[in-house]
């Protein structure tokens, strides 16, 4: 269920981004609640990795507002970045690192202590069942525990927000609904997901899903009015006939 109580803990309101004359993001208006899932959806170039750049901090808005955490786009982008986590499919974790290596390299990056580091790594193989894995180096563990380390270590400092780019890409049914359970958990916990992915089926876990197409966002509810909406079976056809609208 949506937090229809809770703050709103990411608020976006006319977000405009172009590179030159291309429009990446046409004024996406938006809110995100504390301890929220929000689904973050669209097709391969429709503006959503740009935007979430833009809500990390990592680059800047051509113009609108924006606040995350609380903080300012503009003028208090440090301060967001210590607030956030962040996982993509591309790129978490270093492949040359051992486990251990990986967890102290990022929690000392969010500014945890070397008594911190100790003790959330110990928490956090015993969690993850791989305390024998500790000294491994990345690139000799499977990709289903690559995942869930990774997504452990960017919520390792405990943010307020963590955004996750498509991180179930390539890995096993089993291991997607174990790593969704860790997104439950975590949103229990009073983190807010904001998560985008390609698998539709993914869709229906999110308490909100936005969906975009051509910079724009074309639909914006929970699943199941979205799905009522759009007299669809499934947010892979809400999806489709989104698409399919843009098309005609």
């Amino acid at each position: 269920m949506v937090k229809r109580q809770a703050e709103n803990i990411i608020v976006v309101k006319d977000l405009v981004k172009k590179f030159g004359s291309f429009i990446a993001n046409d004024h996406l208006s938006f809110e995100v609640k504390k301890g929220e899932i929000f689904g973050f959806l669209g097709a391969n170039g429709a503006g959503k990795t740009t935007a979430i750049k833009i809500l990390c901090g990592l680059s800047s808005p051509t113009s609108g507002k924006l606040t995350v955490g609380g903080f300012d786009i503009y003028t208090e982008r440090e301060k967001i970045k210590k607030n956030i986590g962040y996982m993509s499919q591309k790129f978490s974790l270093y492949d040359d690192l051992t486990v251990f290596e990986n967890i102290r390299f990022y929690a000392g990056i969010y500014g945890l202590r070397k008594k911190e580091i100790e003790e959330r790594t110990k928490v956090l193989m015993e969690k993850l069942d791989m305390k024998e894995a500790r000294d491994k180096l990345i690139r000799s563990i499977p990709l289903g525990w690559k995942q869930k380390l990774a997504f452990s270590v960017a919520i390792i400092h405990n943010p307020k927000i963590v955004f996750l780019d498509e991180p179930t890409g390539g890995v096993d049914p089993l291991t997607r609904r174990q790593f969704w359970d860790m997104i439950f958990e975590a949103s229990r916990e009073g983190i807010t997901v904001f998560v985008t992915t390609h698998y539709m089926d993914e869709a229906e876990y999110c308490d909100r899903v936005s969906i975009m197409v051509d910079g724009k966002i074309a639909a914006l509810d929970t699943p199941e009015n979205l799905k009522q909406q759009y007299l669809a079976a499934s947010m892979n056809d809400v999806f489709l006939k989104l698409a399919r609208a843009k098309v005609n």
